[in-house]
């Protein structure tokens, strides 16, 4: 529900910024982002705990969408770009410690209403901080409100450049005016105007690509990726996930340093190469994993005997189970209680439940629900290391800072929101499509 809310925020944001102006976006986004931490916070049931989601992820939408943008226009040309990384870091290192945080309140009375309800201090806090900020200095003179906007660029440029900034900005907005016109924006103006149609298809091309090679799968899933890799704590699993969101915040870093030097493009082709390789290693790991798995012992299984999954009890061939099959065994779901002596060794076949859980968990054997035991697991940590690494710099940061840029003035708050529209409808697919994927093509496919 919230990356539902994301959508429609994006796409509202769009017109937002380019009626009431980037800072007005930002401040309305805060208090959305406000309103909904409260309620989630104080929810008495799950329905206003949606309610909540559906606010908060209309914050984000406007938000994700207005920052870049406010930002690479309220900047000297020379940083524009590290600075617009920085969002990126910022968002990243925000989620690590977010991690952190949550981590925190695991044990601290009503958990879940801390972990949501702090989530509107910093929103609070921006609100605050953004009253004492200027409004976009391009948007300002695409509006004719000249002088106001001269004020600022003194303050942004030194003295020595200021004079042709300035004029610089006046020349290119007057030159955007004349070439387009005073009719309004509508889709088919959009689509009529080859810069702005070119642009699109560059903008959206790349917000759909940046969620399509599956970063949020990994972001939201990274725990159950790391147990289909074969380590079977949630705890675990937990812990690795907090080195995956380090490492995100740690590539956004290195993208504020090569982005205004080695340019937006060539960032973008070392990125999805690597991701390309990360990605068929760990599609090769999750392969070996599931086809080695460690096979169904009839011994071991009748140790418990009461709990035995009954797929196995009344299979014709029960010999050739191994502990995948095992795990694909469905009404009810079934779970592999690994060898005492060695996870790789076979195992018992048993009914997946808590009671079942705890009994092999008494005997000093390891529980596996989504992935089976194997020796390559510590390769897909790798793969997946290596694919946030390469991710991070690119394909992270890089298309919004392309979609903050590429648009005449005119058009670059409606464009941007289409493009911020197309990455969170991107993202609602690839979240909900994942765990279904797995299910029927199997995690090396998938």
């Amino acid at each position: 529900m919230a990356v539902a809310g994301a959508i429609i925020g994006a796409a509202v944001g769009g017109w937002m910024n380019d009626r009431f102006g980037r800072r007005m976006a930002i401040l309305i986004a805060d208090f959305l982002f406000f309103i909904g931490a409260v309620v989630m916070a104080s929810a008495p049931n799950p329905a206003l705990l949606i309610v909540g989601r559906v606010f908060v992820g209309l914050g984000v939408g406007m938000a994700s969408m207005t920052s870049p943008l406010y930002i690479s226009e309220a900047s000297p040309a020379k940083i524009r770009g590290a600075l617009v990384s920085t969002n990126g870091f910022l968002i990243t290192g925000g989620q690590f410690l977010s991690y952190l945080i949550n981590l925190a309140f695991t044990n601290a009375p009503g958990t879940w209403r801390w972990m949501l309800g702090i989530a509107g201090l910093p929103a609070l806090l921006q609100f605050i901080l953004m009253l004492l900020l200027p409004e976009s200095p391009r948007w300002l003179f695409r509006k004719g409100r000249e002088e106001e906007a001269k004020v600022i660029l003194r303050k942004i440029y030194p003295a020595d450049d200021v004079e042709k900034e300035i004029q610089d900005l006046k020349e290119s907005v007057e030159a955007e005016i004349r070439e387009e016109g005073s009719a309004k924006i509508n889709m088919m103006k959009l689509l009529k105007t080859k810069t702005v149609r070119r642009g699109l298809i560059a903008g959206v091309g790349l917000q759909v690509f940046q969620q399509f090679v599956g970063i949020n799968t990994v972001m939201y899933y990274s725990p159950t990726i790391v147990q289909l890799a074969g380590f079977a704590s949630n705890k675990t699993a937990l812990l690795l996930s907090l080195v995956t969101a380090g490492l995100n915040a740690l590539g956004s870093i290195v993208s504020i340093y090569f982005i205004d030097r080695t340019g937006r493009k060539k960032l973008l082709l070392i990125s999805l190469f690597g991701v390309a390789i990360s990605l068929g290693l760990l599609a090769g790991v999750f392969h070996e994993t599931t086809s080695h798995s460690p096979m169904v012992s009839r011994i071991q299984t009748s140790h418990f005997s009461n709990y035995t999954c009954p797929d196995y009890s009344s299979a014709t061939n029960p010999g050739a189970w191994d502990c995948m099959k095992c795990l694909k065994a469905s009404s009810p779901d079934c779970g592999f209680c690994a060898s005492p002596t060695d996870k790789l060794l076979p195992g018992a076949c048993l009914l997946s439940n808590d009671t079942v859980k705890d009994l092999c968990h008494d005997e000093s054997r390891l529980w596996y629900t989504r992935g089976c035991p194997s020796k390559y697991g510590w390769l897909a940590l790798v793969g997946l290391a290596l694919y946030i690494i390469f991710f991070s710099p690119g394909m992270g940061t890089a298309p919004w800072i392309v979609n903050s840029e590429i648009y005449p003035l005119r058009f670059r708050g409606v464009c941007g929101g289409i493009a911020a529209t197309a990455n969170w409808i991107s993202n609602l697919i690839v979240a909900q499509s994942f765990l279904s994927l797995t299910e029927a093509i199997g995690t090396s496919w998938t």
